[in-house]
Parts: C-alpha cells; sequence; structure tokens
C-alpha cells in the first residue's frame, strides 16, 4: 500500500491517541464493526468530549481520532453535515476546508476498499447519538 495513505498526521493520530478510552462514566455507547476485516469501534458520549475505542486498522483510529476532534460540541446537525462532508472527500479526494485535519484522509479515495475503515467511527458515532436519544441536542451535553 502506498505511503500517500499513511500520513504523518493519520501515523500520529492512531499511534498517540488524544481521546481514546471508555470513561468510567458516559451518557451513550455507540458500536460499529466490520465483519470482513475485523475492525471494531465503540464512541462514547461523554459531557463534553467524544471518546472511543477503536480496535483495528490505523486508518480505523485515526479516523476516531479525528472524528472524536471534529464532532465534540456539535449538534445533531452540524454532526450530519459534517459527516456528509467527510464522505464526499473519502469518494472524491478533493479536500474541504472546514474538514481541517479530517482532509488526511483524503487518499482513502485512491483505495476504495478502505473507504469502510474510515467510516466505521461515524456509523459508532450516529449510533451512540440514537441510544442518546439527542435529536437537535448537542454532543457537548
Amino acid at each position: 500500500m502506498s505511503d500517500v495513505l499513511y500520513q504523518s498526521v493519520v501515523l500520529e493520530r492512531s499511534r498517540n491517541p488524544r481521546h481514546a478510552g471508555r470513561p468510567v462514566v458516559f451518557m451513550a455507547e455507540g458500536q460499529s464493526e466490520n465483519r470482513m476485516c475485523g475492525d471494531k469501534v465503540s464512541v462514547f458520549l461523554d459531557g463534553a468530549l467524544l471518546r472511543h475505542e477503536a480496535l483495528g486498522c490505523t486508518i480505523l483510529a485515526a479516523s476516531a481520532e479525528l472524528m472524536c476532534e471534529a464532532a465534540t460540541g456539535k449538534t445533531v446537525d452540524e454532526i450530519a453535515t459534517l459527516s456528509d462532508k467527510f464522505e464526499h472527500l473519502l469518494k472524491t479526494g478533493q479536500e474541504i476546508p472546514e474538514l481541517g485535519e479530517l482532509n488526511a484522509l483524503a487518499s482513502i479515495a485512491q483505495y476504495p476498499s478502505r473507504l469502510r475503515c474510515a467510516t466505521l467511527p461515524w456509523s459508532a458515532l450516529r449510533d451512540a447519538l440514537a441510544r442518546a436519544g439527542s435529536a437537535g441536542d448537542s454532543a457537548s451535553g
């Protein structure tokens, strides 16, 4: 696999996570997995923060990290918009300025088989939001 896929931001975020770990107390947990490759991720709504436990590839771990950072404090509608823009980025490879460091995953467009690795955390976040019953509320509580 090309080094383009593993940009420094992706490697740094997967190796040195800032938002990883199950909080002792949390409002809701969402989960998602890819049975084809074994990737699994849980996302926790933890008051003002989003946290994750990502078990799988570098792309999954980096995507979960960057998602937690980008989505913390956003409303459900803002998260939906962010998710849509992120999926567009992954499909086209065209960077979107408002996505910030999520743009580090733009090269996924060259590797369609890795798309699910990058979107798995977003599925878990949607699951957590649904479980929290937080329609219209912010992810920051």
